[in-house]
């Protein structure tokens, strides 16, 4: 993943939810969070015991490490997987570096309807609410292939599977709010969303040239309008939406970039780092998933988005630290969500 971009490559050879707060929370040091800001920093002080947290792409990179600081701090976590098997040996390795033993695994493959709606079913059996559900997973700058639904696989698996996850989940996030004082969701976006804005009369590239970029990038807005959609339907109802930019991280996110991407994006990341580190470790790439869904400065301020463990500004132009305007208005925001309704085929009252 990439500075500046939110973009991941493999490693080659070489409340609002309500925290508990356990003491006193040092709001000054809070207020200098930053790029290397880490994940055990952003939650030092903070109560996770007895939470449940639902975190899709929880089995490696930036999922893995926002699994392993929650448990740490005594979350209960559901980690979906698409690999049980990959799935199975994370959430060992967790449980080995934590001692909390509250760590299970199930089936999901965001890149299909029938997977989804299995998984929610499953799990509504079983749990009755959730506290945090972090929608980490995701694709990137793949190829041009389809979901199993006939969806372009960026926009069906980035945005479309979460869409579905997330409002066949709704009744226990609501739950989970009723009951502890509040709830969070938090979705992955990335700088990225620079991009591209999302092509409502053709987000599936049924009628235009494929660009795997411009896909990460309608992607990525979505996952920003998203949120806004949320917000609006449930903040009164105690829970709220963010989004977030993890910044620059050697993840296996970008197992599809070639030698020639990634050399252009790390020129990219180099020159629009701003004051930041050029690259993030994976705490600090995790921080601010975690620091969204925890924070407790960051209570009744959803629908936002957010970069480095603070909200950034909504700028057209700047390449750094800053939120595209039409990733976070109000009206594409209901399009998205009357699109996403229109492609899952079902209309989600909440």
């Amino acid at each position: 993943m990439f500075s500046g971009w939110g973009l991941c490559f493999p490693i080659r050879s070489h409340s609002c939810m309500k925290p508990e707060i356990k003491g006193e929370v040092d709001m000054t040091s809070r207020d200098n969070y930053g790029a290397t800001t880490t994940t055990d920093e952003v939650l030092d002080g903070i109560d996770l015991s007895g939470k449940l947290a639902v975190i899709t792409g929880g089995a490696s990179g930036l999922g893995m490490e926002t699994a392993r600081a929650m448990a740490a701090n005594g979350a209960h976590i559901v980690i979906p997987a698409r690999d049980m098997a990959r799935g199975e040996a994370a959430a060992q390795q967790t449980r080995a570096a934590t001692g909390n033993d509250q760590i299970e695994v199930m089936e999901l493959d965001l890149g299909s309807m029938a997977s989804t709606r299995a998984f929610a079913e499953a799990f509504l059996a079983r749990y009755d609410h959730i506290d945090l559900l972090i929608n980490n997973a995701g694709v990137m700058a793949c190829p041009y292939s389809e979901t199993a639904d006939g969806l372009e696989m960026q926009f069906g698996t980035n945005h479309i599977g979460h869409f579905l996850l997330t409002n066949l989940l709704m009744p226990a996030l609501l739950k989970g709010a009723k009951t502890s004082g509040g709830g969070r969701i938090v979705n992955l976006s990335s700088r990225g969303h620079h991009r591209d804005y999302v092509h409502f009369d053709d987000p599936n590239f049924k009628n235009r040239d494929y660009d795997k970029w411009a896909s990460y990038g309608q992607a990525k807005t979505a996952n920003v309008l998203f949120s806004i959609g949320l917000e609006k339907r449930v903040a009164d109802k105690g829970v709220h939406a963010y989004a977030v930019h993890p910044g620059g991280i050697m993840t296996a996110l970008g197992r599809h970039l070639t030698e020639e991407d990634i050399r252009q994006l790390m020129a990219r990341m180099t020159e629009n780092s701003g004051d930041g580190p050029a690259m993030k470790s994976v705490e600090a790439g995790a921080a601010t998933t975690c620091y969204a869904a925890t924070a407790p400065e960051l209570e009744g301020k959803g629908g936002v988005y957010l970069e480095d463990c603070h909200i950034a500004e909504i700028d057209d132009k700047d390449p750094v630290g800053s939120v595209r305007s039409y990733a976070v208005d109000s009206a594409n925001a209901e399009k998205l969500w009357a699109l996403s309704e229109k492609i899952v085929g079902q209309k989600f009252a909440v």
